[in-house]
């Protein structure tokens, strides 16, 4: 009877070992994606309402024409006219039971890049 009792706990581990391995996503997948968003044309900024605030930028590119539809944390952009630009996906594991996803945009340029707000 014990036999049969821990020859089903070992099934059991087996089967749930090999589904999880199975479903998760391969880890770049998972923690880091990137997708083009448009080419840069300009930027306008817009001051804190208080002090404390952040500062924004309103980026306007080839896809969206309008400012408003893309704006990020910064006093300045060094983003060039024509730039390539993408918005990436980071996963922030900041502590136990914390951790949060963070968007950024960005060019080819790995010292030009942006965080979202």
């Amino acid at each position: 009877m014990e036999i049969k009792i821990v020859l089903l706990f070992i099934i059991f581990i087996v089967a749930s070992c090999a589904i999880i391995k199975e479903s998760l996503l391969p880890e770049d997948e998972l923690f880091i994606t990137r997708k083009y968003v448009s080419n840069f044309i300009e930027y306008r900024h817009t001051c804190p309402e208080r002090f404390g605030d952040p500062h924004i930028i309103w980026i306007k590119t080839t896809m969206k024409d309008t400012y408003g539809k893309i704006s990020a944390y910064s006093r300045d952009c060094k983003f060039i006219e024509g730039e390539m630009l993408y918005i990436r996906r980071i996963y922030i594991n900041a502590g136990v039971g914390f951790s949060y996803w963070s968007y950024q945009i960005e060019s080819n340029d790995p010292e030009k890049y942006y965080t979202l707000s």
